[in-house]
């Protein structure tokens, strides 16, 4: 008894066992999908989010827009990534056991979660994405963000995480993907404007059809200088002979 009411009193075990109680009501195939969706599903829509937003990032703007979300798409990926490294070391450190080997009647959605359980992968690494994105993108940003959040969800759904795992998860993806974005955005911009650059891996940067209308843009700039200085010389040659002809 003692231990129900410690358990009761603890607002992330309660939370789990409110929100895992959803899949012990649910029927079976409902589960089923959330599990597949939290497993792997978001992970993959976010990757599909991500490439829409490539997509369309390659013809919006002017060139340095392109520039700027093409080097924050770089970007998404490998703050994930470094995320995942730094959470290595804080599982080891908190060693943390998954919720359902320390509480009974909890509706298991995922087996072989053997490792330790805070902070959760999978919402960091969706986090992580989620930012990188929204850098890239706002409106599109926005459902990255929305999917990440989804993913949290899901995992405690699952019944594999604590809330706070979760909470933790999101915390350190935003923060590894905010705290070094202008380093990488320093090194990474020039490097993918050197791509633009480059036939072969121009279209990666820009569009074709974006490159064409910036060429046409850069052509008119110039001819409306040319046409400006062309003006001052007559102004200037026509002072010029008013002058000596006063």
């Amino acid at each position: 008894m003692a231990g129900l009411a410690v358990e009761a009193s603890n607002p992330d075990v309660s939370l789990l066992y409110d929100i895992n109680g959803i899949a012990a009501d649910a029927p079976g195939w409902a589960d089923r999908i959330v599990a597949f969706v939290g497993e792997y599903g978001i992970l993959l829509g976010l990757v599909l989010v991500g490439i829409w937003c490539w997509w369309r990032g390659r013809g919006r703007g002017s060139a340095e827009d392109s520039v700027a979300s093409a080097a924050a798409l770089v970007w998404a990926p490998l703050a994930a990534g470094i995320a995942l490294l730094v959470n290595i070391p804080i599982r080891g450190f908190v060693e943390r056991p998954r919720p359902f080997l320390e509480h009974k009647g909890l509706e298991v959605l995922a087996s072989g979660k053997t490792d330790f359980s805070f902070v959760s992968d999978h919402a960091t690494l969706a986090m992580a994405l989620g930012v990188g994105i929204f850098m890239a993108h706002r409106k599109l940003g926005l459902v990255a963000l929305a999917l990440a959040a989804a993913e949290g969800f899901c995992r405690v759904y699952m019944g594999v995480h604590y809330p706070s795992d979760v909470v933790g998860g999101f915390a350190l993806g935003t923060a590894v993907t905010l705290l070094l974005a202008p380093l990488a955005m320093m090194v990474l911009t020039p490097l993918v404007s050197a791509l633009s650059r480059w036939a072969a891996t121009a279209p990666l940067v820009r569009s074709r059809r974006a490159r064409e209308a910036d060429a046409e843009r850069r052509a008119a700039a110039l001819a409306g200088r040319a046409r400006e200085v062309a003006r001052a010389r007559r102004g200037d040659d026509g002072r010029g002979f008013n002058d000596l002809a006063a």
